[in-house]
């Protein structure tokens, strides 16, 4: 079905090429066979990290090389068992990065197939939402502002619609389109009756064919021609090598000084170059990037079980410092399950009373049931509701089951249903000629209706905004005169509702000539349509947790200031429903606001009557103060917002792709307790990175520091160089594992939010790094002078305590790595299920290292024996002893 140019052919013509109608759309079968023959929908996936691949980058370490030297070394001195242990050493060691890597690289494969872009398709008559892998040539697509062109379409509708093709043609303006055929040689950028896969929709809405899916598409081919851009670090990654570039030269200069001093005092050259470079390796911590790797992976697949996808690994570094959280009300902090709940009009106000089903709601005036036909306002009011109106109810007979499109608009076609008002038949009197989307500029949106030769123009959108474009009102006697006196009762009215919670749309109507008559001049007020919506039942114990974590809390909405004040005290957000509520219009010209009104623009909660370009101006005032913002979105229009706050949230349910696609997390599940979960979870895993970092450098420094004193002094070397290398990869390698992997502190939402731009290690934690290298060398030097001078150990058994001290104060430190403020029993790590594994995995090795012969040869380990046995599990218990009284001592 390679249709050449559709774009120079009449919509009529390429729906008959194409096989296909524009009413109903194409029928499962068919779609299913053009499936397999022209294959899913998408360009071709990044390229998968193969295993050999990760294999390789082990192998070009710095490690590597430095045991390759040493190995070398040994075969060249004769000691052959030397030169094999260390091969060994190798092979081991690039097992172990091999395969955590390869677990961290597959585990972020996985989160981000989670990640897809959805589409609404015409299928057999009816609207349904598929994944856009789905889409074949052929299809008719549903667009309008905000979403994300699926496929190359024709354009078949088009209601001011208009597209961004900057990733395209280079082109910065929104390119508006048209239903007219070009010729067949005319180029990309001018091709005005077609729509390109991936680019946004800025304006209006349409509807489209498809002509070409997956690599066929215009950006398809342009990213077969282009190699996939290397992906960039994240500030932690670079942190991270930072950190361990300094190390690294640090750590050679010091191997290279304990080198030659133990060969100046006369110790055997072979046996000092081993150690050296063994020292090297020991202390660069080159597993750092892999364990991080692995502790995001792990905590962004948990953030997604809990509906938050991760679009930027950046961003999961910024959760732990988020200070403010700006979140908009509807469907974040209430149901978003909005029913209509009354309608007022000159006539009288009607409640209504859901039934279970469609068409069985009751109409009440005065708690008496009436027959919504017999009050010919109320039957216009909610004509209007179902005219000026985009979602689709796809047949269904349950409330809201197949429903598609906004609640509030999925709401009012439920309500005229229940009038016994159907949509289609409605439009068949009425046939809908153009659309005018919802604007915020005016707050409004208007469809035409061709009707006898002229035009209605129904229209809905925010009280205040209507009242200001209506002349006139339909009352029982007919139209009538809007005077000044009367909108201001009709304001009053609507404030009134407002303070119960109710959010609340009016209607207007008008007769027109011309399609192109402006539709917000001279309407007729019709009435207010009041829609509730419940806050959610977790809300209320999430907003408390924010506050304990030193978080603050503000609602950012469009709504009116006496709804949203309403929502804030049902929420728990303020104490009483009279709290302070900033309006949109104080928000204009913020940069020419005096200190003052910054201030309490800044200390509200509550911010009314937002426009989504005025968001960028609260984000920004925030930031100015030093605050850490995350930011809540749904339209095209927050995309702005979105990227300028330090954490973009999307809306996952309702959001529009362009939101989506701007923003550093998606809510799956649109709930404020899922941002709350996200930000615990991204202090966890900064806790967690920070937790292993800190152990592996105390255990590194605390190796360096035994050898290199034992190099000035005139003992033995507490630690050979099989030994440390052997450490390296027992007791740090599983414990760090095992500390990234945890759950975290149980009382992380009660402590405040991390300092913006504090460094991954701390003056505090350099600090603490020294004193826990201080406190194992004196224990390991400690266990060495015992054995030999109480104990009269000979030096390979004295040695053999040193090493196995070095191995258990290794393990027991990890229980240093808690929380001061946490249970010295109970705590992050003691609840942790993989540092008893870990301890338990090394705990054995280590008596293998002793009691297997060809290993305790290799090692050059003896048998301690009881004695022995009982000073290495005493000393090595010291520092964990002091360590955690330390803690008590100096908690904060």
């Amino acid at each position: 079905m390679d249709i050449k140019a559709p774009y120079s052919i009449e919509p009529d013509e390429l729906l008959g090429l194409l096989d296909v109608s524009a009413e109903t759309g194409l029928n499962s079968a068919g779609a299913s066979e053009r499936l397999r023959k022209y294959g899913k929908n998408r360009l071709a996936a990044a390229t998968r990290l193969s295993a050999w691949t990760i294999l390789i980058r082990q192998l070009k370490s710095l490690i590597v090389a430095l045991l390759t030297v040493a190995a070398i070394i040994s075969i060249l001195f004769g000691d052959w068992p030397e030169g094999i242990a260390i091969i060994a050493v190798i092979l081991i060691n690039t097992a172990i990065g091999f395969f955590t890597e390869i677990r961290a690289v597959r585990s972020m494969e996985a989160l981000y197939k989670l990640v897809r872009i959805d589409a609404k398709i015409r299928r057999e008559g009816n609207v349904k939402v598929l994944p856009s892998e789905q889409i074949v040539p052929g299809d008719i697509v549903i667009l309008e502002a905000g979403d994300i062109v699926p496929a190359d379409l024709r354009i078949i509708k088009a209601s001011n619609i208009e597209s961004s093709e900057s990733s395209l043609t280079g082109e910065s303006v929104p390119v508006g389109k048209n239903t007219e055929a070009v010729s067949e040689d005319t180029p990309i950028a001018d091709r005005t009756n077609m729509l390109f896969m991936s680019t946004p929709i800025t304006k209006g809405r349409g509807e489209g064919v498809v002509t070409a899916t997956g690599l066929n598409t215009e950006i398809g081919r342009i990213s077969a021609l282009v190699q996939e851009a290397e992906e960039e670090k994240t500030p932690l990654e670079k942190s991270l090598d930072r950190l361990g570039n300094k190390l690294i030269w640090v750590t050679i200069l010091l191997a290279v000084l304990v080198i030659i001093t133990g060969i100046l005092r006369g110790r055997d050259i072979l046996l000092m170059v081993e150690t050296g470079i063994a020292l090297a390796v020991a202390a660069i911590p080159e597993g750092l990037p892999v364990v991080a790797t692995i502790a995001l992976a792990r905590g962004m697949l948990r953030m997604a079980e809990r509906n938050a996808l991760v679009n930027r690994l950046s961003a999961v570094e910024t959760l732990g410092s988020t200070n403010v959280i700006c979140t908009d009300k509807t469907g974040t902090l209430t149901e978003n399950k909005m029913s209509v709940e009354l309608i007022a009009t000159d006539s009288g106000a009607v409640r209504i009373v859901e039934g279970g089903k469609e068409g069985e709601a009751a109409f009440l005036v005065d708690g008496v049931k009436e027959n919504p036909r017999e009050d010919d306002i109320l039957m216009k009011v909610l004509e209007t509701g179902v005219l000026c109106n985009t979602a689709s109810l796809n047949g269904s007979s349950e409330k809201n089951a197949d429903a598609i499109g906004d609640p509030l608009e999925i709401a009012l076609l439920i309500a005229g249903l229940d009038a016994g008002i159907d949509r289609n038949e409605l439009l068949s009197r009425y046939p809908e000629t153009g659309v005018e989307p919802f604007d915020r500029s005016v707050n409004m949106m208007a469809t035409f209706h061709k009707s006898d030769g002229v035009y209605r123009v129904a229209v809905k959108g925010a009280p205040d905004s209507v009242l200001e474009s209506s002349t006139s009102i339909l009352t029982e006697k007919g139209e009538m005169e809007l005077t000044k006196e009367t909108k201001e009762e009709w304001s009053e009215k609507n404030e009134e509702l407002a303070g119960r919670g109710y959010r609340i749309i009016a209607h207007a109507e008008k007769t027109a000539g011309s399609p192109d008559e402006e539709p917000y001049a001279n309407l007729t007020f019709l009435g207010l349509v009041c829609l509730l919506d419940p806050p959610r039942s977790d809300i209320r114990e999430s907003i408390e947790r924010c506050l304990e974590a030193g978080i603050k809390v503000v609602m950012v909405t469009g709504d009116q200031p006496s709804t949203a004040r309403n929502i804030a005290h049902a929420v728990g957000l303020v104490e009483n429903e009279e709290a302070k509520a900033i309006h949109g219009k104080d928000l204009r010209n913020i940069e020419g606001l005096s200190e003052r009104d910054k201030e309490d623009i800044s200390g509200s909660l509550i911010l009314a009557r937002v426009s989504p370009e005025q968001k960028l101006d609260v984000i920004s005032l925030y930031q100015e103060r030093g605050n850490v913002v995350a930011m809540t979105g749904d339209g095209v229009n927050d995309a702005p917002a979105l990227k300028q706050a330090d954490i973009g949230i999307a809306m996952g349910l309702r959001g529009t792709q362009v939101a989506r696609e701007a923003a550093d997390i998606v809510l799956k599940d649109d709930s404020f307790s899922t941002i709350v979960h996200a930000i615990e979870q991204g202090r966890t895993i900064f806790g967690n990175i920070r937790k292993f970092i800190f152990y592996l450098i105390s255990c590194n420094v605390s190796e360096i520091m035994v050898v290199t004193i034992a190099s000035f002094a005139s003992i033995p070397l507490p630690i050979l160089p099989l030994q440390i290398l052997f450490l390296n990869l027992v007791t740090d390698v599983f414990p760090a594992l095992a500390l990234g992997m945890g759950e975290g502190n149980e009382n992380i939402m009660k402590m405040p939010p991390r300092e913006p731009g504090e460094p991954i290690i701390t003056r505090r934690s350099w600090l603490g790094i020294a004193g826990y290298g201080l406190l194992i060398t004196a224990a390991v030097l400690g266990a060495l002078l015992i054995s030999i001078k109480e104990l009269g150990f000979d030096d390979q058994r004295a040695v053999s305590v040193s090493f196995l001290t070095l191995a258990f104060v290794q393990l027991f430190h990890v229980f240093n790595m808690r929380e001061a403020r946490s249970g010295l029993v109970k705590n992050e790590v003691t609840r942790n299920k993989y540092v008893w594994g870990a301890i338990m995995l090394c705990a054995v090795i280590i008596l293998t290292a002793v009691y297997f012969t060809p290993a305790a040869q290799v090692l050059s380990v003896a048998n301690p024996g009881a004695d022995g046995w009982t000073l290495v599990i005493a000393i090595s218990l010291i520092p964990l002893v002091i360590g955690q009284a330390l803690k008590y001592v100096l908690r904060p």
